[in-house]
C-alpha cells in the first residue's frame, strides 16, 4: 500500500478491504457506544438509530453494520446542511451539532440528528455523526393526525449542542422543556455525544496506525469500489422502464396512491414517482430524503446485497417525486407517522423489478408499513412517561424460501424486551405469538404476522397514538402469490380505535394487536405438499387453508 499523503494515493485491493473493514468497525464500536449509554427503550432495546463516518467533504466512508434503512444516505445530506450554516473552517474539537428538522434530515421530528468533527494531528479530516430516534419531542408526540408540522412536536434548526465540548445550556433547556420524557430524551442526546468522542478517536488512531494523513485518498478508492460495484449489480438488469403501483390506506376516506417507474439505462437507474397522490393534510407525508432513502436501499439489497455500503453505493442511482406529492412534500406538510408511506415503497419497487429479476425480489411485508403504538401518561410512580411499542409482522416470501416471520423489513429496527417494556410503563403484555395463516398462500408462503394483547395497569387513564396501515389493502403477492392477512386493531369490548389517531385508554382495557403476514411467492398450487403438512403441524396454517387454498387432499392430522 502506497504512503503518500496526497489525494494521489492508491490501495492494493487487499489492503483496501482491509482498511475498509476497520472504517465499518469503527462505525460499529461508535453504535455500540450510543447503545449502551442510552437512556430510552427505543435506541437501547429496539435499534432505532445509526451512526456513520464521512470525509472532510462530508460524504459517507461507513455506516454501522445494524443501522436503520431510513437513515441511508441521509447523515451526509444533513451534514451539507450544517457545513452551510457552519462553515468547515470554523469547526473546533469537542463541537456538537444537532437539528431534527425534518426536510434537512430523516423526515420527522422525533429523529435527532448529530454531526462532530474528525481532527487529526490538528488537522480536520472528518465527521461522525449519529441518529437516534428520541422518546419524546414535545407537541402531539408521535402520531399520525396532525394537520400541519407544527403541531407535532419541537423543531430544531442546526444549533451547536457543544462548544469546544462545552454544553449549550441554552439549547439544553429549550429542549428539556418541551419534552415529557426530559432526562431520556437528554440521556440519548448524551449518548450521542458519547458515540461521536468514539468515533473521532478511534479514526485519530487508525490515521496514525495505517500511517495516512487524511481520510481524503482512502474516501475516493472506497467510493469509487462501491460505485463500481453497483453499477455492476444494474448492468445485470436489462435495459427498460419497470412500472408497479400501490394503493394504501391513507387516513379515513382520503386513500393514498403510489405511481413508480424504474428506468435502468446500462449502469444508472432512476426511480420516478411522478403520478402519486398529493401531500396529505395528515402526517403521512415523506419528504423527499426519507423517499430517497427507502427507495434506494431496497435496491441495493436486491441487487448488491453483499458490498458495504457509502456514499459511492448510491451515485449510479437516483430518485424523483414531484414538489407537493406524498413523497416530496411542501414544508410545513406534517409527516410524524412518515414511515407509513415510506415503508410502503420497496414493496411497490420490488413489484416493478419483479418484471425484469424475480428472483431477486420478496412479496410485499406485512412489517411493511411498521405498525406502532405509542402509550403515553402517568406510571405507578406518578411519574410522565412516553413509552413506543416495537413488534413487526411477516416478509414476504421470495423465489427460493418462505418470509421470515415476525420480521421487520425494509427497516431492521428490533422488537426489545417485553421486560423492559412493562418495567417502565403501567402495561402489561399478556400475549404475544404467532398468527395462524397470517402468511399469504403462495409456492414459499409469506412470514407470519404475530398477535400481541396489552393491558392498562395504571389506575389513569392513558394516552394512545396508534399509527398503522394495511387494514384496507393487504400486502400483495407476487407472480401468483395470495395476499397476507391484514392489520386488525380491537378493544376488549369489541369497539376499534381509529388506525392513525390518538385516543384514550381507560384503566383495565385491553388492546389487541393483530400484525399483517407477509405475501405469497409463486403459485400455492406449487407448494410442496410436505412443506404444507409441516406447517399445519406447526400451527402456521389452518387445515382449512391447507385444503382449500394449496389443495391438499388428506387431512394434515393423518400424516
Amino acid at each position: 500500500m502506497s504512503r503518500e499523503p496526497s489525494g494521489a494515493a492508491e490501495f492494493d485491493p487487499i489492503s483496501l478491504e482491509i482498511l475498509w473493514s476497520r472504517l465499518i468497525s469503527i462505525a460499529d464500536e461508535s453504535a455500540a457506544a450510543l447503545l449502551r449509554t442510552s437512556f430510552s427503550t427505543i435506541v437501547r432495546e429496539s435499534n432505532d438509530f445509526a451512526t456513520g463516518l464521512m470525509d472532510a467533504n462530508g460524504d459517507s466512508l461507513a455506516e454501522n453494520t445494524a443501522g436503520i434503512p431510513s437513515f441511508v444516505g441521509i447523515l451526509p445530506r444533513t451534514l451539507k446542511h450544517f457545513l452551510h450554516r457552519f462553515p468547515k473552517e470554523s469547526w473546533k474539537p469537542g463541537d456538537c451539532v444537532i437539528t431534527n428538522d425534518p426536510w434537512m434530515a430523516t423526515g420527522h421530528l422525533p429523529d435527532f440528528t448529530l454531526a462532530a468533527p474528525i481532527f487529526h494531528r490538528g488537522r480536520l479530516v472528518g465527521f461522525c455523526g449519529s441518529i437516534a430516534h428520541a422518546p419524546d419531542i414535545g407537541g402531539a408526540g408521535w402520531s399520525s393526525d396532525c394537520r400541519e408540522l407544527f403541531e407535532e412536536g419541537l423543531r430544531v434548526l442546526p444549533v451547536k449542542f457543544l462548544h469546544e465540548g462545552r454544553i449549550n445550556e441554552l439549547a439544553r433547556d429549550f429542549i428539556t422543556a418541551n419534552v415529557r420524557v426530559p432526562d431520556q430524551v437528554l440521556g440519548d442526546l448524551f449518548a450521542q455525544v458519547a458515540a461521536a468522542d468514539v468515533c473521532a478517536r478511534r479514526t485519530s488512531e487508525f490515521l496514525g496506525d495505517a500511517q495516512i494523513e487524511d481520510l481524503s485518498a482512502l474516501s475516493s478508492a472506497l467510493q469509487d469500489r462501491a460505485e463500481k460495484a453497483m453499477r455492476r449489480a444494474i448492468e445485470a438488469v436489462p435495459d427498460g422502464t419497470y412500472r408497479a403501483s400501490l394503493d394504501a390506506d391513507g387516513f379515513d376516506a382520503d386513500e393514498t396512491h403510489i405511481e413508480c417507474a424504474i428506468t435502468v439505462n446500462g449502469s444508472a437507474l432512476h426511480v420516478d414517482y411522478a403520478g402519486t397522490s398529493k401531500q396529505i393534510g395528515r402526517g403521512l407525508n415523506s419528504v423527499l430524503n426519507y423517499t430517497y432513502a427507502y427507495s434506494v436501499y431496497p435496491i441495493k439489497c436486491a441487487l448488491d446485497p453483499m458490498t458495504p455500503r457509502n456514499e459511492g453505493s448510491y451515485r449510479s442511482m437516483t430518485v424523483d417525486a414531484p414538489e407537493g406529492c406524498l413523497l416530496n412534500p411542501r414544508f410545513p406538510a406534517p409527516c410524524s407517522a412518515r414511515q407509513l408511506t415510506g415503508h410502503l415503497l420497496a414493496g411497490v419497487i420490488y413489484r416493478a423489478l419483479a418484471q425484469a429479476i424475480p428472483d431477486k425480489v420478496i412479496a410485499e411485508s406485512g412489517s411493511a408499513p411498521t405498525l406502532r403504538s405509542v402509550y403515553s401518561g402517568v406510571d405507578r410512580h406518578n411519574q410522565s412517561f412516553s413509552q413506543v411499542f416495537f413488534a413487526s409482522g411477516g416478509m414476504g416470501g421470495s423465489a427460493i424460501q418462505d418470509g421470515h416471520s415476525c420480521t421487520a423489513f425494509p427497516t431492521n429496527t428490533g422488537s426489545g424486551s417485553i421486560e423492559a417494556f412493562e418495567s417502565i410503563s403501567p402495561l402489561l403484555v399478556w400475549k404475544k405469538e404467532l398468527r395462524t395463516d397470517s402468511g399469504g398462500a403462495g409456492k414459499f408462503r409469506g412470514g407470519l404476522g404475530q398477535d400481541v394483547d396489552i393491558e392498562v395497569t395504571s389506575s389513569h387513564p392513558l394516552r394512545l397514538s396508534l399509527l398503522s396501515d394495511r387494514q384496507k389493502y393487504p400486502p400483495k403477492g407476487l407472480l401468483g402469490g395470495s395476499e397476507g392477512a391484514p392489520v386488525e386493531i380491537t378493544l376488549s369490548d369489541g369497539t376499534r380505535p381509529h388506525p392513525k389517531s390518538r385516543s384514550v385508554l381507560q384503566p383495565g382495557d385491553r388492546l389487541t394487536l393483530r400484525f399483517s403476514g407477509g405475501g405469497g411467492f409463486g403459485d400455492p398450487r406449487e407448494r410442496d405438499p410436505a412443506a404444507v403438512m409441516a406447517d399445519v403441524r406447526d400451527g402456521y396454517v389452518s387445515a382449512e387453508q391447507a385444503h382449500g387454498i394449496y389443495g391438499l387432499l388428506r387431512d394434515p392430522a393423518d400424516a
